[in-house]
Formats: C-alpha cells, sequence, structure tokens
C-alpha cells in the first residue's frame, strides 16, 4: 500500500457518507449528515486516507477549541476513530496512524485524542487500531464503564427489575413510539439534568428534533405514559448491530410506577426482533471516568447486561 492522508472537504460529503455506509465501525455518528448539526461550533480537521488515490479510510476529527492546539476524534461525537472496510490492517492501520500525526504534528497541532468505537459497534472484528495506537506510543488517559446487553447470550434479568415491571403493568402504564413525543420527554430530561447536574442536554430539543428528521430510521423515542402524559422515555439511537439509549429520563411520578421497566422490557424485546446483537444502556460513569455511579449502574445491568470500555487515547504530536 501508498498511504497517504488528505483533508476533509464540505465537495466530500456526499461520499464519505457513502464511505461510512460500508465502514466495518461507522455508525449514524460519523456521517456529515450528523456530523453538520454542528455547524460552526468545530473547526473541522478531518482527514480522509487514500492508497494511490483510492479512499481507504476515514479519520472524522476536528479542535478542541482554537487556542491549546489538541485535536479530537471527534468533540462532537462520543468516539470517532479510524473508518474503514477490512483495508486498514496490522501494519497498514500502523502507517495510517503514523500518517495521521505526521500530518497534525506538521500544522502545528500539539496533542491528538482518539476515541476508538466501541467493539460492540463493530460488523466485524476491528480493533487493530488499539494495536497501532500501542505502537505509536499513545497512552490511555480515560476509561468510561457502558452497560451492554448481549442479545444472543443475555445474563439473568433480576427479580427486582421483573417486579418493577408487573407493577408498571398493573399501574396502568402504556408504551409508545414516535418523535411527537420528543418535546414532553425533552421537558422531564432537562428538569432532572438541571436538578440533579445543574447542566443542560447536550442535544437542545431542536438540535434533537432536527436529529431525528433527519434519520427517521436510526433515531427513536419511546415513552411510557400514564393517564395520557408522558412520564419516562429513551431514545435510541439505531445502528447495525446495536440498539443504543442515547437519553434516558422519567418523571417522579414515572419512578413511582416504575415506567423505565417498561420502557427498556419494550425498546429490548423489539431490538431482538429486529435482529440486532447488543443493547446498549451508555456509560454510568461521571468526572471524566474516574467515578461511577453505582446505583445507575446496578440498574442497568439487571436488565442482563455487563461491562464494555469507552475508552481515550492521547497521542504527544511533539515527540
Amino acid at each position: 500500500m501508498n498511504l497517504s492522508v488528505r483533508p476533509y472537504s464540505t465537495n466530500d460529503a456526499y461520499a464519505w457518507d457513502e464511505f461510512c455506509r460500508d465502514a466495518l465501525q461507522a455508525t449514524l455518528l460519523h456521517t456529515r449528515r450528523f456530523l453538520s448539526y454542528h455547524g460552526e461550533r468545530f473547526s473541522d480537521c478531518s482527514l480522509i486516507i487514500e492508497d494511490n488515490g483510492q479512499w481507504v479510510g476515514l479519520f472524522p476529527a476536528a479542535l478542541r477549541n482554537k487556542d491549546d492546539g489538541y485535536i479530537i476524534s471527534h468533540p462532537g461525537i462520543t468516539y470517532g476513530g479510524i473508518l474503514h472496510k477490512g483495508g486498514l490492517r496490522g501494519e497498514q492501520m500502523v502507517e495510517a496512524l503514523t500518517h495521521i500525526a505526521s500530518y497534525y504534528h506538521s500544522r502545528g497541532y500539539a496533542r491528538l485524542i482518539y476515541k476508538p468505537v466501541p467493539t460492540f459497534y463493530h460488523r466485524a472484528p476491528a480493533e487493530d487500531d488499539l494495536y497501532g495506537l500501542y505502537r505509536i506510543g499513545a497512552i490511555k488517559t480515560r476509561f468510561d464503564l457502558s452497560t451492554t446487553v448481549d442479545l444472543h447470550y443475555r445474563l439473568p434479568i433480576s427479580e427486582r427489575r421483573r417486579r418493577s415491571l408487573k407493577k408498571a403493568i398493573k399501574a396502568g402504564v402504556e408504551i409508545f413510539e414516535g418523535t411527537q413525543y420528543l418535546a414532553e420527554l425533552w421537558d422531564i430530561l432537562a428538569k432532572n439534568l438541571k436538578n440533579k447536574h445543574g447542566v443542560k442536554p447536550i442535544h437542545s430539543l431542536s438540535e434533537i428534533v432536527l436529529l431525528a428528521q433527519r434519520f427517521p430510521r436510526d433515531i427513536r423515542c419511546i415513552c411510557a405514559k400514564l393517564n395520557e402524559q408522558v412520564v419516562a422515555g429513551t431514545v435510541l439511537f439505531i445502528t447495525y448491530t446495536t440498539n443504543h439509549a442515547q437519553y434516558i429520563a422519567s418523571s417522579e411520578k414515572g419512578y413511582e410506577v416504575a415506567a423505565l421497566d417498561m420502557v427498556f422490557d419494550h425498546a429490548i424485546d423489539r431490538a431482538v426482533r429486529e435482529g440486532k446483537r447488543w443493547f446498549d444502556f451508555g456509560i454510568s460513569t461521571e468526572s471524566q471516568g474516574n467515578v461511577l455511579n453505582e446505583g445507575l449502574y446496578r440498574f442497568k445491568t439487571e436488565f442482563g447486561g455487563g461491562g464494555f470500555a469507552y475508552e481515550f487515547y492521547e497521542i504527544d504530536l511533539t515527540s
């Protein structure tokens, strides 16, 4: 192979998304249709990896901010990493990462933060980038712990979750799907985040509505209603292998009637019927991975899940 890298331009957007469609690690988060919702929030520094002019990989990336010289793959999404269709294996991946690091170094950047795609999103084994990171001296700087259900070999559901589901059924909780419920769910989510953590949702209501319109088959809203009122729900991001709970929220009334148990019973059952391999609840870690919210983690694992890693690596571009 004769690898080289070049910067992404807006003229590459369509071809980029076409490449993502078949890439082993790509999800909707990697597409330009998703990344572009950020607008001018980030200074894009994405690269295209070529072999004699033919695309063999993509590297979504942007500046963390304009002053500190940190490139992140990618600051606007949960994970980034090199995307390929199987053509960057072993030494080719080491070479690709070397070219990427050299490119950013030559332009005066100091650090590269690499967030690999968690393995349960992979369509086939593709952790060559982790080996390549080791070879070029990257250091792991953060580790978040997610709860993921293996839908082919699901661990036992706890008796507590079984009782809670029966409680929700007895209370008359009903499940509904549709983006028309996003506004009611976002009201619950925003209040919870403000009261518990003093923060706002990563996506505003207008942004999640926009994304749901752009990805009508890949973003799903599932809500629990009691007496015609939304009391709990989740927003799922649907990928080739995995249904991922991007947002989870419940009102006090929802907690009283265990509405989330019915939401996830429905969501996991649907993922099984759709032939997915995994259902991911997302991370339960806080403070850059240094604190585990044990109550939240226990709640998620009781649905039959186990731990999966969301990792962060740092490459010193000055050495």
